[in-house]
């Protein structure tokens, strides 16, 4: 993202312009960096390109699949789309823990959805049109055959031209959707790599599992229902037994479940709920009654009391803090 804008990255974490440094990571970036690191780089970057959806159309065409590693490889030798995409979507958190991908295929299309894992950022926007961006055009590179997307679907509201993104695209765009996807027309499913080779492919996917197995923990029930929880709330209170049936479970065995870890369904909602109040709340653009329907509340009044309840603050003395500290 730094080369699409035109700036430089150095192993140390420095960002340049130049020979002027614009931002300076605390710690190297040879290893996994934090959430909030992650996320003022980009803000960094984003604040130096004031075009978004040109640096999305040069992010998309720098990135490649290479530079995923072992997984890239994975990804350009399975046999079809499809695999593909369950490649990405069962080893994605071998990259990062901040995003998870889900190949969703109904009756009116395949739906590669991106759901991001971290409280709201205002980076977030740019990083999940880079990434969505990113996964179309290198599709295309990889399958034999026209790719056709049907549309691609934002969260957020559209911060630039439609017109353009939709140029950019090839296909329909639609902001303050549900969710963030890509839509295929689910026949593309079938369509073979160039480089297709099971083995290959299957061979891969073992060293991943142990990738998996060593070097990334297996979420907890209760987290798992957190990141499910979290992009549901503006569409109001989650019922149990809704999200049991979304998850492949009775919801007996959803609330078993939960007991076996300590924990009730009102205890990881409301958890859900005030992650994401405190990052939003960081983001003085968005108002606080705003903040209180995208959390799940339909009265901002309730909403504060319980806020008040999870955090000892009321949200508007929250932000202050926040955001004069």
């Amino acid at each position: 993202m730094a080369d699409a804008a035109g700036l430089t990255l150095t192993d140390e974490g420095q960002l340049l312009d130049g020979g002027s440094v614009l931002y300076s990571m605390p710690s190297t970036i040879t290893a996994k960096i934090t959430d909030t690191d992650y996320f003022d780089l980009i803000d960094c970057i984003q604040e130096q390109q004031s075009d978004n959806v040109v640096l999305v159309a040069r992010y998309a065409s720098a990135i490649q699949v290479d530079d995923l590693g072992l997984l890239g490889l994975a990804i350009k030798t399975a046999p079809t789309l499809r695999t593909s995409l369950l490649r990405v979507q069962n080893y994605f958190r071998l990259i990062t823990d901040t995003a998870v991908y889900t190949l969703d295929e109904t009756n009116d299309g395949a739906w590669f959805v991106f759901q991001g894992q971290t409280a709201h950022r205002a980076a977030l926007e740019l990083r999940t049109e880079c990434a969505l961006a990113g996964f179309i055009t290198n599709l295309r590179r990889i399958v034999q055959g026209t790719v056709r997307i049907d549309a691609v679907t934002f969260s957020h509201s559209c911060r630039c031209d439609r017109a353009r993104y939709e140029a950019f695209f090839g296909c329909p765009v639609v902001f303050d959707a549900p969710q963030n996807a890509i839509v295929f027309d689910v026949r593309c499913l079938e369509l073979k790599n160039q480089l297709s080779d099971a083995a290959v492919s299957d061979y891969l996917s073992k060293h991943l599992d142990l990738e998996l197995q060593i070097n990334v923990p297996t979420p907890t029930f209760g987290a798992t229902l957190l990141h499910h929880l979290t992009p549901k709330l503006s569409d109001g209170m989650p019922q149990a037994a809704d999200v049991a049936r979304e998850l492949g479970m009775s919801e007996r065995t959803l609330y078993r479940r939960l007991s076996d870890e300590g924990l009730t369904f009102r205890d990881v909602l409301a958890e859900a709920q005030s992650k994401l109040a405190q990052g939003l709340l960081k983001d003085d653009t968005v108002s606080i009654a705003e903040i209180a329907f995208m959390t799940g509340f339909s009265e901002q009044s309730t909403f504060s009391r319980a806020f008040k309840r999870w955090v000892g603050q009321a949200p508007a003395q929250f932000r202050q803090q926040a955001v004069t500290g």
